[in-house]
């Protein structure tokens, strides 16, 4: 019984949200993209797999308990925080270093200092707010529920690929890649999505709690986007090893699913 149960909350919270989000996807294509009035609305977009996972949650026990959320204990918010700066400021190292891109001297003055702590801290509370639509979704309910039918590494994969899959009409017809070709954008991003992916479940999963996974997901995204990339200056080829959509961060991400893979399923 408990199996048959994940199994419908799983299938009703999928059906929901990837029916929801085909109406934002064609609102935000028909409507010129991420670049132009379709930006409007990927807010919406990034709340669906929320409202998704708490009609689910409703509609079996009539309440939305069990979503993670709990606090959880502080060394999985430092763990969180501390992951994203890790593997996004060694992959981008390395491609200064090799020359695969260069620093933009100005842009690395305007985001050193004040700037760079503002963005680490209040830019990092403001994308919570995005992330955490999204987390209630994937990690609050998807998650959670797939490991009462996987262990570990299935549940992390399964998610993974559901959670990329999600993007991928943005990244072919609504503007969100790197301006690499569209295939091998696809293909970095679920690579990095996937992988990326064992690190979330294992929090969700260790501090019972979906904030730590929501503060991983603000912290990699600003980082990444509003400090990284703003000061990456493309050389020639750089896309192709920048950005969520590049072999740098995929790379990262397929070594770090590994890490917590061999780790192991947290102990409750």
């Amino acid at each position: 019984m408990e199996t048959q149960g994940a199994s419908k909350r799983i299938t009703l919270y999928l059906v929901l949200v990837f029916a929801v989000s085909a109406v934002f996807y064609a609102l935000i294509m028909r409507n010129g993209g991420l670049a132009g009035a379709g930006q409007l609305y990927v807010l919406p977009l990034m709340w669906t797999p929320a409202a998704a996972a708490l009609v689910t949650t409703f509609v079996f026990q009539r309440n939305v308990r069990g979503l993670g959320w709990g606090l959880g204990k502080p060394v999985y918010y430092l763990i969180a925080y501390l992951l994203p700066l890790f593997y996004a400021g060694l992959v981008y190292g390395l491609v200064w270093l090799l020359g695969l891109g260069k620093v933009d001297a100005s842009a690395l003055g305007a985001n050193l200092g004040p700037s760079l702590l503002k963005a680490l801290t209040v830019g990092v509370l403001g994308a919570s707010l995005l992330a955490l639509g999204e987390e209630i979704g994937w990690r609050g309910l998807l998650v959670p529920q797939l490991a009462r039918l996987h262990p570990f590494g299935r549940t992390a994969l399964i998610s993974g690929i559901i959670w990329g899959l999600w993007h991928v009409p943005l990244i072919i017809g609504g503007g969100y890649s790197s301006g690499a070709p569209a295939w091998y954008a696809v293909a970095c991003f679920m690579v990095l999505i996937v992988g990326v992916s064992f690190p979330f479940a294992w929090l969700r999963l260790a501090s019972g709690s979906i904030w730590p996974a929501v503060l991983m997901h603000a912290v990699h995204n600003v980082v990444i986007q509003s400090v990284l990339d703003v000061v990456t200056v493309d050389t020639g080829h750089t896309k192709f090893f920048t950005t969520e959509f590049g072999l740098g961060l995929a790379i990262a991400g397929a070594l770090l699913g590994l890490v917590f893979w061999r780790i192991g399923p947290p102990k409750p």
